[in-house]
């Protein structure tokens, strides 16, 4: 029991690193595009609300950045500690892998953020906005390797195992594994609408606060076309991944949807209480047929069932409420980049009531980013590399107090540094409005 009780809570911790973490990198990715950007229209155009966007926002980069690598050590170290079966496996995979984006990604990220935060009027602006160019290109290197890797675990390919140890036999087909440009393609444009949301709605708070600069302005519309423009392309990527999913790790999907009995013409379930002891749905709300429909492409699609994999399936629950905020928040945001668009287009300004809203929705593209993390990582299980290792295979033998004691420091530790980070962008932004009003 107790070595059950130890898995389980080094899973948690994991599980706790990893969304404390997740939540920086997918700001770094796309606001180091956004910061581009703002670069090249101040180079274009020659007009300074570009480059005051981008000084207000290369602050919001610099801090993430630091959070993200802080956060990012603690996840190395776990995996001696609490996982050494997966490296003792799948050493030979994981760690060039983790190798490559280190020696590629970060040290150009970390290189030339020092030339973005401190360079310009001591280097060409030319040498500047390729400064920039290589730090935003730098957080997507840093992506590709680590979801590379996150993708082989999902739907390992190109290996042998040997005496109990993966060996490569081909990079390429490691790399691009069966379900990589999906999942990189979903990430890049989630992480490009966590970014649109907190910059439209950081610029909304500041707006509120009665800074209408053009700086402002010209940030929050950015935030909010970008948004408009990439749910609709998230939908059709997440169609194309659900196929994916559907083809390599049925389980996963029989799961997201609460499927137990493998059947054609497959309802889409919009509520439910998944039982597991009874393998069935209470109080079950569904449209008939409408998940054969967006699952297969076809009215009479049949799709495999939980009780198709016997134990070998993930805890359903979860995963399918987990699946449900992920939809239910992007449709919420599809919403409003839409309204707010709209909006925009209509009057060149904003209304109080939409700057409020906006504000609301700063931080909504964390949690669809999240819940989809989760539906993820926990739709993989028992499985930590799929057909390959179970998690309760490559767990270490720490002691469970021990797990349990530095779990609750890390709940601590991070409940602080994240309070403290969503301070700072609004003290900043606050800071910022004072400043233009007195300029005024």
């Amino acid at each position: 029991m107790e070595a059950l009780d130890a898995t389980v809570l080094a899973r948690m911790q994991f599980a706790a690193n990893m969304t404390f973490h997740i939540l920086f990198p997918s700001i770094s990715i796309a606001l180091g595009w956004f910061l581009f950007f703002f670069r090249i229209r101040f180079n274009a155009t020659g007009q300074s609300h570009w480059m005051g966007a981008y000084q207000f926002w290369v602050k919001i980069f610099a801090l993430t950045f630091a959070l993200g690598v802080v956060s990012g050590i603690t996840m190395s170290f776990q995996f001696g500690t609490n996982w050494p079966g997966f490296m003792n496996t799948v050493g030979n995979v994981a760690g060039p892998l983790l190798g490559y984006e280190v020696l590629t990604a970060f040290f150009l990220e970390a290189t030339f953020l020092g030339i973005m935060l401190y360079g310009r009027g001591r280097v060409s602006e030319r040498v500047h906005t390729l400064a920039t160019f290589l730090v935003a290109f730098g957080t997507t290197l840093s992506a590709f390797w680590i979801l590379a890797l996150n993708s082989w675990m999902h739907t390992p390919a190109g290996f042998d195992m040997v005496d109990g140890k993966a060996h490569v036999t081909s990079w390429l087909a490691v790399i691009f594994n069966p379900s990589f440009p999906y999942r990189f393609t979903h990430m890049m444009i989630a992480s490009g609408l966590v970014v649109s949301f907190l910059i439209a709605g950081v610029s909304a708070y500041r707006w509120l606060k009665n800074d209408r600069s053009e700086s402002v302005m010209a940030s929050l519309r950015a935030g909010v076309w970008v948004a408009a423009t990439l749910i609709p392309i998230q939908i059709v990527v997440g169609d194309l991944h659900g196929l994916n999913t559907l083809e390599h790790q049925p389980a996963k999907l029989a799961a997201m949807e609460a499927i137990w009995q493998t059947q054609s013409g497959v309802p889409a379930v919009l509520f439910a209480l998944p039982d597991e002891a009874s393998h069935n749905n209470r109080f079950e709300v569904a449209i008939p047929k409408l998940a054969s429909l967006y699952l297969t492409h076809h009215l009479d699609g049949e799709v495999k069932g939980l009780d198709s994999f016997g134990a070998n399936h993930p805890p359903v629950v979860p995963v399918f409420w987990a699946f449900r905020v992920m939809v239910g928040v992007g449709l919420l945001m599809l919403g409003v980049s839409w309204l707010s668009a709209f909006q925009l287009r209509r009057t060149s300004t904003l209304a109080t009531w939409n700057a409020k809203l906006l504000m609301a929705m700063s931080f909504s593209g964390w949690l669809a980013l999240l819940a989809g993390w989760y539906t993820t990582e926990i739709g993989r299980q028992p499985w930590l590399v799929t057909g390959v290792l179970t998690t309760a295979q490559a767990a270490s033998t720490v002691p469970a107090s021990a797990i349990a004691s530095t779990l609750v420091l890390y709940l601590c530790l991070y409940a602080a540094l994240l309070s403290a980070y969503i301070s700072v962008i609004f003290y900043t932004a606050k800071k910022g409005a004072h400043d233009a009003s007195q300029r005024n």
